[in-house]
């Protein structure tokens, strides 16, 4: 089974912060991306021959498109890949649109939500640069329910300019109240080239130590609302975890398609750069080798169930080599993570640091 990524680049306006490739929307590029989008569907499913087992679209806003073109597009997957039974088709939707038709999107086979809440304060929305405010992203999740979605995950952005503690829990109590399966909280990341980065003198941003403070104080608090954590960045009840996003962190195969889309496939990592024309012409580039030892390893640390020896013996057919676990000893005296004979775990403190414990255990 695979994974198809399917990248939406369109959005009405772009945030302030956001560094991931988009442009402005027309009915027009929207059609000639869609077609592109198809054709490109049936040049790899011919390359991979595998039953697609999740599919997510990506963005950009994703929603933006209509529901009549993310229908033609899961159409067009179905058709030349096939869903396994049960495959999990996940759109990100933002809130500002309230004509967006969840019933076809259900009729479909679209069966999971990503809704970019991001805040449930009005006053940090308008900092963020978010065209919604509360009482929209609240409807838009009613109509979802509705329409009978049964597995929708908000976006939860964390060290934003002007937010609290307090504010951070309201909108923790706002994700808990709405009784969603799955909740995303990123830090928020100041990247070069971005509006925010120009700006970031002006802006009222946390030192580190109180960023890793709203982040172990967010953690504690979804905990309480039944939120498990299973990455450094999501959280979720029971059996909800994003089957497309483990695909990543368990170094599994995948298939992207769209301007900017990464691709891992028969071990070989590649992508399309960010230009329409580029993908037009199915022309990708190269990123070399994927899957190795390191890789895997990386990769499986993001995870709260950690390095685990079942998953590296089925992948590599041998034991976690002594020298990780060796290199990961000092970090287990100082409570970034844990150690046992089945496995290598950070802690949610040790996810604050991750970057660096790993490449210290990778050493």
């Amino acid at each position: 089974m695979t994974g198809v990524y399917i990248h939406i680049p369109f959005c009405r306006r772009k945030c302030p912060y956001c560094d991931f490739y988009s442009v402005g929307y027309s009915k027009e590029k929207a059609d000639t991306y869609t077609e592109n989008v198809c054709r490109a569907v049936g040049h790899f499913s011919e390359r991979i021959g595998q039953k697609a087992d999740t599919l997510y679209f990506g963005g950009g806003t994703p929603s933006i498109i209509g529901a009549e073109r993310l229908c033609r597009i899961v159409g067009e997957v179905r058709e030349k890949f096939g869903f396994a039974d049960e495959a999990e088709i996940t759109v990100e939707v933002n809130p500002e649109k309230q004509d967006i038709d969840f019933e076809l999107m259900r009729k479909c086979g679209i069966n999971r939500l990503s809704i970019g809440l991001q805040s449930a304060s009005d006053r940090e929305l308008q900092i963020l640069g978010r065209l919604h405010d509360v009482k929209q992203a609240e409807r838009c999740i009613e109509k979802a329910k509705n329409a009978g979605f049964a597995n929708i995950s908000l976006d939860l952005m964390i060290a934003t300019p002007m937010q609290t503690k307090d504010s951070l829990e309201k909108s923790i109590e706002f994700c808990a109240e709405r009784k969603v399966q799955h909740i995303s909280a990123y830090i928020l990341k100041i990247e070069h080239g971005t509006p925010y980065h120009d700006m970031r003198e002006k802006l009222d941003i946390c030192s580190d130590d109180e960023q890793a403070e709203m982040y172990l104080f967010a953690v504690d608090k979804l905990k309480e609302y039944g939120y498990g954590q299973y990455e450094i960045s999501n959280f979720c009840k029971e059996g909800f975890e994003s089957r497309h996003n483990l695909k990543y962190w368990h170094d599994e195969e995948y298939i992207g398609i769209g301007s900017s889309a990464h691709s891992f496939v028969n071990g070989k990592r590649f992508y399309f750069s960010r230009s329409f024309e580029d993908f037009y012409a199915l022309k990708t580039v190269s990123d070399g080798d994927g899957g190795s030892e390191e890789e895997f390893i990386m990769l499986a640390l993001r995870l709260t169930e950690g390095l685990t020896e079942d998953r590296f013996y089925a992948r590599f057919g041998k034991c976690v080599p002594d020298r990780y676990r060796r290199n990961a000893e000092k970090f287990s005296k100082h409570a970034f993570l844990e150690i046992d004979k089945n496995s290598i775990r950070l802690t949610p403190k040790g996810f604050l640091i991750s970057n660096y414990i790993i490449s210290e255990i990778l050493d």
